[in-house]
């Protein structure tokens, strides 16, 4: 089975660090010519697979092997892509990382036989650069970039492809290691529970497992940074003079709206999983909101559905995470879950209001708690006692528990002041 390891990565001298920041910069630009040209192949209806040759064009500053690997990437995202729409689902081709002007996703990936990982009292690990590297930066001709290395792995087996990334939000590199590990080590005593997600924008998961267990990760806060940042970006696009519709500072501005998004919604999937992969749990509900995204009437409803909340991205970063734990996401119609009553099991006689679910029978509950249970009910039966729901927020960093959040009756409904109506 496969796991992984991650760590943050530490540069040794202020050199060390512009070395790595260009060889991720380098390894964008090969994606994204790559990206380019089979783009425009498959939208002219021609062969994607037949292109220039990039392993050539690089390998003075990737190296060879860094090249193929990149290459190798692609190849794999476009037939996932073709695969997905053979399928007939709805799906894009792969994308780019940014560009250079607006900043980019810097990223690389490294061949399992091509780098080196020490783990001890002074962690270190060790990877190749190209000649032009070398040479303009003073390293020898047989060595490699030597970095230093945070963080205890969990997993120890075969080395995979190592995965190299800089997190702008938190201003630091993180190395993802995958090892390959014997099944008869699986350290999760149960392996056969399930669990049911209702996905939403205000509060992004809501989650329900068999084993009794509820959480609750809040969306309001990261959503209300999410909105400064667009009000901002408002007040300057005001300012510009006729003709012009963008600058560097907003550019910047949508750049780290994006990203700080997108690292809390990383940080979710791995914290989620951690917990379920802890419980024991082997398969995963996800709702199908594809259908249900439409327009609404609210500006600021609409800036949540279609801007803030990326559903499909995120249940593919979920399913991916979930997969290095051995963990099934399987997506299915959750409809009526989040109005159908669990005592009486009406849905004509509830109303839902903000965060409450109410019914005519006298329930009164979270309407996404509800939801999420309801919709693990359609598909597991449920024989342990259900607990309180354990919440959390975000804090920029981490997802922390909301102090006594398991402790509070009629499952601590959220401050009602920060919603919309």
């Amino acid at each position: 089975m496969r796991r992984t390891n991650t760590f943050v990565v530490r540069s040794r001298s202020e050199q060390d660090r512009e070395l790595l920041h260009e060889l991720l910069d380098a390894s964008a630009s090969l994606w994204n010519e790559l990206t380019y040209e089979r783009r425009q192949q498959y939208f002219d209806g021609e062969s994607v697979w037949d292109t220039t040759d990039y392993r050539t064009q690089y390998v003075g500053v990737l190296g060879s092997a860094t090249a193929q690997q990149l290459i190798r990437k692609s190849k794999s995202a476009w037939k996932s892509f073709f695969s997905l729409e053979e399928k007939g689902e709805r799906c894009s081709p792969p994308g780019y990382w940014g560009n250079e002007e607006d900043g980019r996703t810097l990223r690389t990936y490294i061949r399992n036989d091509q780098y080196t990982l020490e783990l001890g009292y002074r962690s270190r690990l060790e990877i190749p650069v190209g000649k032009e590297l070398k040479e303009k930066y003073g390293l020898g001709h047989q060595e490699r970039l030597r970095l230093e290395v945070a963080g205890v792995p969990k997993w120890d087996g075969k080395q995979g492809r190592l995965e190299l990334y800089y997190d702008e939000a938190s201003d630091q590199f993180r190395a993802f290691q995958p090892v390959t590990v014997d099944n008869s080590r699986q350290d999760s005593p149960l392996a056969d529970e399930t669990a049911a997600l209702d996905i939403g924008a205000n509060n992004i998961v809501a989650c329900t497992t068999t084993t009794g267990e509820k959480y609750l990760y809040e969306g309001r806060g990261l959503f209300e940074r999410f909105r400064e940042t667009t009000r901002e970006i408002a007040r300057l696009q005001a300012k510009l003079r006729d003709g012009r519709y963008s600058s560097k500072q907003i550019r910047s501005l949508y750049r780290r709206r994006t990203r700080r998004r997108d690292h809390a919604m990383d940080a979710l999937a791995r914290d989620l999983v951690g917990r379920l992969y802890e419980e024991g749990v082997a398969t995963v509900y996800v709702g199908d909101l594809t259908d249900v995204l439409e327009t609404s009437w609210s500006v600021r409803a609409n800036a949540k559905t279609h801007n803030f909340w990326a559903f499909r991205a995120f249940i593919d970063r979920l399913a991916c995470t979930a997969e290095e734990f051995g963990i099934t996401v399987e997506v299915r119609s959750e409809a009526w879950t989040s109005q159908e009553c669990p005592q009486c099991g009406s849905t004509d006689r509830t109303t839902r209001h903000q965060d409450s679910l109410t019914c005519a029978c006298g329930f009164d509950g979270h309407a996404d708690l509800v939801a999420s249970e309801t919709f693990l009910r359609r598909h597991k039966s449920v024989d342990r006692p259900m607990a309180w729901p354990v919440r959390f927020k975000w804090d920029d960093h981490n997802w922390s528990e909301i102090p006594h959040s398991h402790e509070s009756p009629n499952e601590q409904r959220t401050d009602q002041s920060t919603l919309y109506a």
